[in-house]
């Protein structure tokens, strides 16, 4: 009799127990829902919409020291190194706009096609591009202007006695000086990048100490990209003025071709070109912090 009535209190126990654990189990709708770990070695895939951007900041959050792929670049290993957007990709990164930011006239006469902003990162220059920075910087309107600037000082030092005094001698002057310009800005930013596949243009640095950035400026004669993004010597700049002084003797007195001679043309159209770049560099800085030049203004 107490085995009889001890069992039919377990059975209803026992009963009731088995309900609720299987009412306790999920179904599979909320197995699918569920956030489960991934097994080893099997990749799971998001919802389609899944918010990436959210994904993004949750794998930075759990690897803090992972590079975002929106950081911007500086130029390189203290300036030394120019990276490209990668092919196919637009032509031009935005850069930051605090610092750096070359116009493409300066006061709205000196041409700064050749100038690159700080951070930007645009592709490497077709040869149709080429030849068209040449073209600008060679026949701009302020070009004929800065011939005369020029022209003065071998001028005024009597360098070519045999092309005379006044103002017909300071005209054979002037045209030659025109037409080193000319050519030059084809060797160094046409002919020799095309064979060398180097690009000519600056880039600008915009950041450091300004020893620094003055050292980069003149640097930039000798070092320069490939058109890969690589740096090389800089053989469009060194060769293509070294061309231009070369060339000149075909239009210079003969009386005075030396290798004197050729070689100050040489290394005043070198001293000139390192000049500039010092000027491009430091530009931005003058227009803003010393002019008070709004962005729209430049």
């Amino acid at each position: 009799m107490r085995l009889k009535k001890f069992l039919s209190h377990l059975i209803p126990c026992c009963t009731l127990g088995l309900a609720s654990l299987l009412s306790a189990q999920p179904s599979p709708q909320q197995i699918a829902a569920a956030d489960l770990p991934d097994a080893p070695g099997v990749s799971s895939s998001l919802p389609a919409d899944a918010d990436a951007s959210q994904t993004s900041s949750t794998a930075q959050t759990a690897n803090p020291s992972a590079p975002t792929q929106s950081a911007q670049g500086t130029p390189g290993n203290k300036g030394d190194r120019i990276l490209y957007a990668k092919p196919g990709a637009a032509k031009s990164s935005t850069p930051q706009a605090d610092f750096g930011q070359q116009p493409k006239r300066i006061l709205g006469l000196m041409p700064n096609f050749r100038a690159v902003s700080a951070d930007a990162r645009p592709a490497p220059p077709t040869a149709k591009e080429k030849f068209k920075i040449a073209t600008f910087n060679s026949f701009d309107y302020s070009a004929f202007a800065f011939a005369a600037i020029d022209a003065y000082p071998t001028y005024a030092s009597n360098s070519y006695p045999t092309l005379g005094r006044g103002w017909s001698g300071y005209g054979q002057y002037y045209w030659r000086a025109f037409t080193d310009k000319a050519v030059g800005n084809y060797m160094t930013d046409f002919f020799f990048p095309i064979i060398t596949r180097e690009d000519s243009r600056y880039f600008t640095l915009g950041r450091g100490h300004k020893l620094y950035r003055a050292y980069y400026a003149l640097s930039r004669l000798a070092i320069t990209p490939t058109d890969s993004g690589n740096n090389t010597l800089n053989i469009s700049e060194i060769a293509g003025k070294g061309a231009q002084a070369g060339l000149g003797n075909f239009y210079y007195p003969s009386s005075s071709i030396t290798w004197t001679k050729t070689g100050q043309r040489w290394l005043a159209q070198l001293g000139r070109d390192g000049l500039t770049n010092v000027f491009r560099e430091f530009w931005p800085d003058i227009s803003t912090h010393i002019l008070h030049m709004k962005q729209a203004d430049q």
